[in-house]
């Protein structure tokens, strides 16, 4: 059974679209979104439209930070809007019913095949802790053994592709996976591993992010898909989002 892992799609509708693709041509035959579906992006109903549809076949959901904004959109400090209160309204008010109904719904975490899915940390998920180097990803592992989840935990929520393992010692180490090459994850070395952004990519690569995990061969593949971040830069201009939110598709970061 391989199942695919997007995490951050960030209301990218292009983005998204080749991940899907590219996903099902590995041979996916399963999808779990990992949260921050909406946020930033030109497309939120899009995007929900097409993840609802994936739910109602089995797709596994989870929900975000900006997921909860979009929800709740933060009040604007003195009467002066941030930058995220200003992009959470927007997508608010671009959400039908059914996609806040959606929203609200969804779990923080969920266990599936011997995998905990989580979009931030297993550690305290309501607080949106990221996972960023090997201290956060050992009190995310320890937290979802302690609860008797996982021996693997995914996450989103950093941006980045990364895996951490646990070697000779007690701590984990950090590894850098290359994108297309298995890595493997049998049930007896417990990882973390951060699957990266789909929607919105920091690493000064534009290619969207996500991973394939192969649960009977335990292996996990990170991949990078090129996508038209060119057009989907142009549909947040058009909708009069703030010029950095493009940008950063553009530039990836």
């Amino acid at each position: 059974m391989k199942l695919a892992l997007i995490s951050d799609i960030h209301a990218n509708r292009q983005a998204l679209q080749a991940c899907l693709a590219h996903a099902r041509q590995q041979g996916a035959d399963q999808f779990a979104f990992l949260g921050d579906l909406v946020g930033y992006g030109a497309d939120p109903a899009a995007v929900l439209d097409d993840i609802m549809h994936l739910a109602e076949q089995g797709a596994l959901v989870l929900r975000g930070n900006h997921d909860d904004m979009a929800l709740n959109p933060p009040q604007a400090q003195g009467g002066e809007a941030t930058l995220g209160s200003q992009g959470a309204q927007w997508t608010h008010d671009q959400l039908s019913d059914a996609h806040r109904n959606f929203l609200t719904r969804l779990p923080l975490t969920l266990s599936h095949d011997g995998l905990l899915l989580v979009h931030a940390s297993a550690d305290r998920p309501e607080s949106w802790r990221y996972v960023d180097g090997e201290s956060a990803a050992g009190r995310c592992l320890e937290q979802a053994l302690a609860q008797q989840q996982g021996p693997h935990v995914l996450v989103g929520h950093v941006h980045h592709q990364a895996l951490y393992f646990r070697g000779a010692g007690r701590g984990l180490m950090k590894f850098e996976p290359m994108p297309g090459s298995p890595v493997p994850t049998p049930a007896h070395r417990p990882m973390v591993a951060c699957v990266g952004s789909c929607g919105q990519p920091r690493d000064g690569d534009p290619r969207a992010m996500y991973a394939l995990c192969d649960r009977t061969l335990q292996k996990i593949t990170f991949h990078r898909v090129p996508y038209n971040h060119t057009e989907a830069a142009a549909a947040i201009r058009r909708a009069g989002l703030p010029e950095s939110f493009a940008q950063r598709l553009e530039h990836g970061r």
